[in-house]
């Protein structure tokens, strides 16, 4: 086993044991906190520089450079600390490369934060479950009955085995930390101006597209390994369904990608997920996905954390073997 190899194992280990402790600063929020500032900015300069009818114009082209300047900071941030480290000392660089694979993957961070969700629910507190997985979901829910926000946090927790999970171990594991990270600036400038509404229809457009083709393979893949634990996990789950399911509904989503392992777990659960939501105060017109042969409840959201750990250390496993 090569250096590359023990850090990718060992950086999947490190994130199952400790997730994502806040008093730690990490590279994710860093690459946030670029992206605002870069945007402000950017902003700044398409108000100086242009007028009314050049705005959508330059609003596109703001937003491709935004894209261009935070990959490139991103890259060559990543590149120079773990070439600086294997310099030092091998042992140096593996450390700095296996630390830098754990601040890439959410498995642990995933699931604890939905579980803020589940226990609340079970606890009867319907106030707390919707401000806690108001802090894990896009849309507006205040208004969520009991129901809901165990379907809101189950389809985080099945969207982001993709986003946080599954792609980024498949880039890892294709390029190391470097083109993880490139990931995941992706993945965060479509979380911060990847919107569809008045401030980010065009600003943000370049990020939203790269973003949908960045997980386009990975959200498949991800689908295929979560039929697969589907089949491996026992009676509350359903390996056939979630295939069923997946096939007829995988694209039931405005995201290319988004339905594609949120049907998986629809099926395999055996609940209806999506449908209309709320975001900024509008309604927005969805398509359900999977069938409700029940009510969904807290006690999914344990569910979908389980399927997600399985989804994962399938991934981990099958991206060992290619690097052999």
């Amino acid at each position: 086993m090569n250096y590359h190899m023990l850090a990718f194992l060992l950086g999947f280990i490190l994130d199952l044991l400790f997730g994502d402790p806040y008093f730690l600063p990490h590279p994710i929020r860093l690459i946030g906190k670029l992206v605002s500032a870069a945007e402000k900015r950017l902003r700044k300069c398409i108000v100086n520089l242009c007028n009314g009818s050049d705005r959508k114009r330059a609003e596109l082209l703001g937003g491709i450079g935004l894209v261009m300047f935070v990959l490139f900071s991103t890259i060559v941030a990543a590149t120079a600390a773990l070439s600086a480290a294997y310099l030092l000392h091998p042992a140096l660089g593996l450390a700095a490369e296996a630390i830098l694979t754990y601040q890439i993957l959410a498995v642990k961070c995933l699931k604890t934060e939905s579980m803020k969700v589940c226990q609340c629910l079970k606890e009867g507190d319907l106030a707390r479950a919707r401000k806690a997985v108001s802090m894990i979901v896009g849309r507006d829910t205040a208004h969520l009955d009991a129901e809901g926000v165990a379907k809101a946090a189950v389809e985080t927790v099945a969207e982001n085995t993709s986003d946080g999970v599954v792609a980024p171990l498949l880039y890892t594991a294709l390029g190391g930390p470097v083109l993880g990270l490139a990931y995941k600036a992706i993945n965060t400038m479509d979380s911060v101006v990847g919107y569809r509404n008045d401030s980010y229809l065009y600003f943000g457009r370049a990020a939203a597209r790269l973003d949908d083709c960045a997980n386009y393979i990975p959200a498949r893949f991800s689908a295929w390994l979560m039929i697969a634990a589907s089949f491996l996990l026992g009676n509350e789950f359903s390996g056939r369904h979630a295939w069923d399911v997946y096939k007829r509904d995988r694209k039931n989503h405005a995201s290319p990608n988004a339905a594609q392992t949120e049907a998986v777990c629809a099926g395999a659960l055996g609940i209806r997920l999506a449908g209309d939501a709320v975001y900024f105060g509008k309604l927005v017109k969805k398509p359900h996905i999977g069938e409700a042969l029940r009510k969904a409840e807290a006690e999914d959201i344990r569910r979908a954390n389980r399927l997600m750990y399985m989804t994962a250390w399938l991934c981990e496993l099958v991206c060992l073997l290619a690097m052999l």
